[in-house]
């Protein structure tokens, strides 16, 4: 059993000299949708295997990879393609069965007789993390503390344009030493059912009760957010004087789709141009081209003025999005920001990573079902180059949230 954001150390003895074995790894996520991945290995001279060290020669994966077995898994063959192993439940660990096959086997193929076999338990929370369901005035979702008495750096987390309650991140965070409160924005409870148009008042309320809390630190809260969270968490840090440091993960600069509003000021929506999507032989959907131009002089409005934000800033963007132009739109704010003589963020752009850069090990995921328009999207990327990208910016994001909140 270990944390689901650690490395598994995985070796296998007891083989022949040089022999030929495939490594399974199988999981079923909450629905009961089966998730598997599979590599090649050759035992060395003592018939022994070491996955820090030893090469992969074939399956989902080449290389030396650790963690290779657990960003690999994909749906099974019978199962439904473009489904994402995401946890709903923070409070159970994610159950992989680890199996060592004779002989070399596809994917997807029958495998060979199993020699060995062993279940890892992959935990999202550490004990003694306590999580609260909040319903606190307009404000929903879930808080999660450290143990100890604090006070600990308190951290606002949103995901993309999916909707509800998403909390693996936030109970993470709180196991390495964050009050993290898993803010959703629409389609939970009582919130709206669709993304029409947001208020920021409802985020600033969530930052003035985060900040206010006896286990948080001030004297200022920080946000990551992902997708549309980061464009969100964009306008917190630049409108709000309650958050000092924003994680935008694969943002816009631009707020986009549905129209943001706080007092007697609107930031307009950039729109999707649904004509410029492409559909491959497949049916994957690529909109990568689909989103109106920031920077066309007619989208302005549309543009958060970040240059107004006293705090910091870590763009995090992974070089081959697919979902849209995350990289353009982190250049176009580190350039708004310079032009203003403002010198306060930092950048981490991955080549080779795709749209959704999470929590190390999270199983890449090229294609994914969009929620909301119910078809494969194309969000981009290659698995290995991904997998590292979520590895080293998970290290970088915790330090940056720790030197600007404390």
């Amino acid at each position: 059993a270990g944390l689901a954001d650690e490395r598994v150390d995985t070796r296998v003895a007891g083989l022949g000299p040089g022999q030929p074995v495939t490594l399974r790894a199988v999981v079923s996520d909450e629905r009961g949708c089966l998730f598997q991945s599979c590599a090649h290995y050759r035992a060395d001279g003592r018939g022994e295997l070491h996955l820090g060290t030893d090469a992969s020669h074939g399956g989902d994966y080449t290389g030396v990879e650790p963690m290779g077995l657990f960003w690999s898994l994909a749906p099974a063959g019978m199962e439904r393609p473009y489904q994402r192993l995401v946890p709903r439940s923070t409070g159970t660990p994610m159950k992989v069965e680890m199996l060592v096959h004779r002989g070399h086997s596809q994917p997807g193929a029958i495998h060979g007789p199993v020699m060995a076999k062993v279940e890892v338990e992959r935990w999202f929370t550490a004990p003694g993390v306590r999580r609260i369901r909040l319903k606190e005035g307009g404000v929903r979702g879930s808080l999660f503390l450290p143990p100890g008495d604090g006070p600990f750096p308190g951290v606002i987390d949103m995901y993309g344009d999916e909707g509800g309650l998403i909390e693996f991140r936030s109970s993470l965070l709180a196991t390495h030493g964050f009050a993290a409160l898993s803010l959703p924005y629409f389609d939970f409870e009582d919130l709206p059912k669709v993304m029409k148009e947001f208020k920021l008042e409802y985020f600033e309320e969530a930052a003035r009760f985060l900040q206010r809390h006896p286990k948080v630190k001030g004297p200022g809260v920080g946000v990551i957010g992902t997708g549309k969270g980061a464009e969100l968490a964009l306008s917190m840090i630049t409108f709000l004087p309650e958050v000092v440091a924003a994680v935008c993960i694969s943002g816009c600069s631009s707020n986009t789709v549905a129209d943001l509003h706080y007092g007697e000021m609107t930031l307009p929506g950039l729109r999707f141009d649904m004509n410029k999507v492409s559909v491959s032989d497949t049916g994957v959907f690529d909109t990568f081209e689909a989103l109106d131009d920031p920077t066309n002089p007619a989208n302005s409005p549309c543009t958060i003025p970040i240059e107004k934000a006293e705090g910091h800033f870590l763009l995090v963007v992974g070089e081959d999005d697919r979902m849209w132009k995350s990289s353009l739109y982190a250049e176009l704010a580190i350039g708004r920001l310079r032009q203003h003589g403002k010198e306060n963020f930092a950048l981490l752009s991955y080549p080779g990573a795709g749209h959704r850069i999470d929590p190390p090990s999270t199983p890449f995921c090229q294609v994914a079902v969009d929620r909301v328009l119910g078809v494969p999207v194309l969000g981009g990327g290659e698995s290995k180059a991904h997998a590292h990208a979520q590895e080293h910016s998970w290290r970088k994001i915790q330090e940056f949230l720790h030197l600007h909140l404390g």
